[in-house]
């Protein structure tokens, strides 16, 4: 079952109510005769019911997350069938002594009958809509995971050559390296999830230290750390993949080499971005063209992050390849995300 216990669930159960509420009123006034008085009193009573059992079941939810599923859903009806007939139940007696008649257990019957059948589908139809957000938040944590854990193998390869030839001539550094492959590897394969902006720049400076082995001076880099960036969180893996490629399609391809620059900073209430590396003079269409799944792999995982809530463009100015994240200091929980954030409004802008 959803988690009553959330506003959002709440306010969708509440609103289911209210279009039964104007289903019964229609089928018995008819649209030219509709009462708005009697859907007044009718919502009155479908609220009665709806909000006590949703805050019980909020507090029997623990208790239930224990049982087989058909037990907890037994229980859950037995609960709305209980809540129903203490709200029928004490209407009828209010009407009864208003009027000074009889209880009418006819119609106390036929309104707890009617009220079953309506918790029934009501309660069945929230138990498949959980369902399948289970099943479509699964999806997505697998894909987030796969994309997370792609490393180029080129990458593992040159690591490789340089840790072999450095173990002879330099125990120490090749020690060095496989610390930050370990590291690198071992963020890789976690599992998705939000990290510390520091622990990030720390892995994706290990990243550069590793590329630095096969470059040399060829490869520089100058970060730029505004202050206060150390309660801030990002998904994991963001940055490398940024330096991977200006590394790959930038630095690696000047025989002079080049500096990547990286800024981090606040402004406005966002996280600013910006790396910027140096182009090969020879180089007509954007380097990141070439590499369109990197770019695809990062768009996804940010929407599943942030859904709409960010900003990505990368282009090219004066010689120089510059990418620009804006990403929103509090990202939507990851098990708030849903399908409308794998299909939403693509942000990125490929300028050249």
């Amino acid at each position: 079952m959803p988690d009553l216990c959330n506003v959002t669930a709440l306010a969708a159960l509440v609103l289911m109510g209210e279009l039964l509420a104007l289903v019964l009123v229609l089928g018995l006034d008819g649209l030219r005769e509709f009462s708005w008085q009697r859907l007044g009193l009718v919502s009155l009573v479908i609220q009665w019911v709806v909000l006590p059992s949703a805050a019980v079941l909020c507090r029997l939810r623990p208790y239930l997350a224990k049982l087989p599923q058909k037990h907890a859903g037994a229980i859950s009806f037995i609960v709305a069938l209980a809540v129903l007939g203490t709200v029928m139940g004490v209407q009828r007696y209010l009407r009864a002594v208003l009027l000074q008649a009889g209880f009418d257990w006819w119609g106390f019957i036929s309104d707890c009958l009617l009220g079953a059948i309506c918790a029934g589908v009501v309660l069945r139809y929230a138990y498949l809509q959980q369902q399948l957000y289970n099943q479509q938040q699964a999806e997505l944590g697998a894909r987030i995971e796969a994309l997370q854990s792609r490393i180029r193998p080129h990458f593992l390869f040159n690591s490789m050559n340089s840790l072999a030839s450095l173990i002879a001539v330099d125990p120490d550094r090749a020690e060095r390296l496989v610390e930050n492959l370990c590291a690198l590897f071992r963020a890789s394969l976690a599992d998705p999830k939000l990290v510390p902006l520091q622990q990030e720049v720390s892995l994706a400076q290990r990243y550069l230290e590793i590329e630095a082995l096969r470059l040399g001076e060829r490869l520089k880099q100058h970060w730029q750390l505004d202050e206060g960036l150390e309660e801030i969180q990002l998904p994991s893996m963001l940055l490398q993949p940024l330096l991977e490629n200006a590394v790959l399609h930038g630095v690696a391809k000047i025989r002079e080499g080049g500096e990547i620059t990286v800024k981090l900073g606040v402004e406005e209430g966002t996280l600013r971005i910006a790396i910027k590396n140096p182009l090969p003079q020879e180089t007509v269409r954007p380097s990141w063209e070439s590499n369109g799944m990197a770019m695809e792999n990062i768009r996804q995982r940010l929407v599943a992050y942030y859904g709409d809530r960010f900003k990505f463009t990368a282009r090219r100015e004066e010689g120089h390849y510059r990418v620009a994240l804006q990403l929103p200091l509090f990202p939507r929980e990851s098990v708030q995300r849903d399908t409308e954030a794998a299909n939403s409004r693509r942000y990125v802008e490929v300028i050249e």
